[in-house]
């Protein structure tokens, strides 16, 4: 579905439930999902709304929100939906997570007292979703699967080996770490699997409205172990919490659970740096896959993160089972300075849009990037044939009125914005810094101003992103 398509079906629905008119729709930045999220304003409802074209995903998160909010945890209500469509309507829990709260009261790298509370909050919270909410919970939809068992591991430490020891060519004996693979699932597996894994809790899933967590973005939830949230959240790398924090949190964790269950202490801690160790491999497997592989910025500039948190799990923790290949595969990482390239932030990509006559040729493309699109507009009808249009350019309303009744117009800009759709999207989520867009007829100044205009419109509109317009025959005309 395209950008249009999403806003115009999120615009019906808020619509429908806000009974409100002149309706703001701001699309929000994507993280390391395919999701699409916008902020919709009326004039006195706000709602967030999501676009998530995995149908499977959607029923889990529905459906997890649902038992949450009976059990009265802090989670978005869903105001709407239209599931044939993919899009739904949530609460706006506002625009400060936990994360930009770190970030932005940090004073010479640590993080405020204030910051501190609001972890210690969201800690406290955790075990009402791992053991209380876990009870009467219908796992049946969890996706893509409905615990964390050998498999599910083996996918994470999978994508580690392939999008990341191998994109980065750390060298590795294939055979000898699949033996370590093995050993380290064992042993993770004997942890149990009985509780409610958020799966992705951490700070930027952690929204903090009226100084308390709330909490969001639970879809990959499944039946696993109690160790790997917590893990989740104190090794979140872009974080890059103090050590001796953590430590704290850990048993902060430890004295909230309590009230929940009883458990081993001293086992839960022996186990928990193995958990620490499995998600740090599969956020440097995401870290890989998004950045070398997808090229998108955010990810590349989070990796030294991961390899800071790997240093220091080298140098202090002694795991209870021998993984030699994987050991001897991570100092070859701490002990490398990686360095990434340096890509845009999504958000930042300029479209040139230009309009040009085949007698004398494109515009060229000043970037250096190269690519894009030429589109021929001489099979459109040519107003530029009659006297009464030949004072006029495709900005001025009787040339516009002209071919706006032609359906072959229409159709032509359709098939553009489909095109055009696609480049922007892939453009935007890889980084990509410029994409060129021209379009050319015969004279440069009826068809081909009318078309660029329209679409440098469109994509204004449509997405957050710089648009420039450039006619390159206006200067050539002679109109009076």
């Amino acid at each position: 579905m395209s950008k249009k398509d999403q806003t115009d079906t999120l615009h019906s629905l808020f619509q429908k439930w806000a009974t409100e008119q002149g309706i703001e729709i701001l699309p929000l930045p994507q993280a390391g999902s395919y999701r699409q999220y916008y902020r919709l304003n009326g004039q006195h409802k706000h709602a967030i709304g999501v676009y998530s074209p995995d149908k499977s995903e959607t029923q889990a998160f529905i459906s997890f929100t649902n038992h949450f909010l009976q059990m009265g945890l802090n989670v978005p209500e869903i105001y709407a939906s239209d599931l044939e469509n993919d899009c739904y309507l949530i609460s706006d829990l506002g625009k400060m997570s936990l994360l930009d709260h770190l970030e932005q009261n940090r004073v010479n790298g640590i993080p405020s007292e204030k910051t501190f509370e609001l972890y210690k909050l969201a800690i406290a919270e955790l075990p009402r979703f791992q053991v209380d909410a876990c009870k009467n919970l219908n796992f049946s939809v969890c996706y893509p699967s409905g615990e964390f068992d050998g498999r599910s591991m083996r996918w994470d430490l999978n994508y580690f080996k392939y999008y990341f020891l191998k994109l980065l060519k750390i060298p590795f004996n294939e055979a000898a770490l699949e033996e370590d693979f093995d050993r380290l699932i064992i042993h993770l597996l004997q942890s149990g699997n009985k509780f409610f894994m958020y799966r992705d809790f951490q700070a930027r899933n952690i929204m903090i409205l009226q100084d308390k967590p709330w909490f969001i973005d639970y879809q990959g939830g499944r039946r696993g172990p109690l160790q790997y949230d917590l893990a989740s959240l104190l090794f979140q790398v872009k974080a890059s919490l103090p050590y001796d924090f953590r430590e704290d949190m850990l048993y902060w964790y430890l004295e909230n659970l309590k009230q929940y269950i009883q458990i081993d202490e001293k086992k839960f801690v022996d186990d928990y740096y193995g958990f620490v160790l499995i998600r740090l491999l599969q956020v440097m497997g995401a870290y890989g896959f998004r950045g070398y592989f997808e090229r998108r910025a955010h990810f590349l500039q989070s990796i030294p993160y991961a390899i800071e948190n790997i240093r220091w799990l080298l140098a202090n923790v002694k795991f209870r089972i021998e993984m030699p290949e994987l050991m001897k595969a991570l100092n070859e990482i701490a002990k490398t300075e990686i360095t990434t390239p340096q890509l845009p932030e999504i958000g930042s990509l300029t479209v040139s849009v230009n309009s040009f006559s085949f007698k004398n040729g494109p515009p060229p493309d000043y970037s250096g990037n190269g690519g894009g699109f030429i589109f021929d507009c001489r099979a459109l009808p040519n107003p530029g044939r009659y006297d009464h249009y030949k004072k006029f350019t495709g900005l001025d309303e009787p040339v516009i009125q002209y071919l706006d009744r032609e359906k072959a117009v229409a159709k032509f800009l359709t098939n553009v914005y489909k095109l055009v759709d696609q480049s922007v999207q892939e453009y935007q989520k890889r980084g990509f810094s410029h994409l060129q867009i021209n379009f050319g007829c015969t004279g440069g100044q009826h068809r081909s101003v009318f078309c660029a205009s329209r679409v440098a419109a469109y994509l204004e509109e449509t997405y957050s992103l710089k648009v420039s317009a450039y006619h390159q025959e206006m200067k050539n005309l002679n109109l009076k």
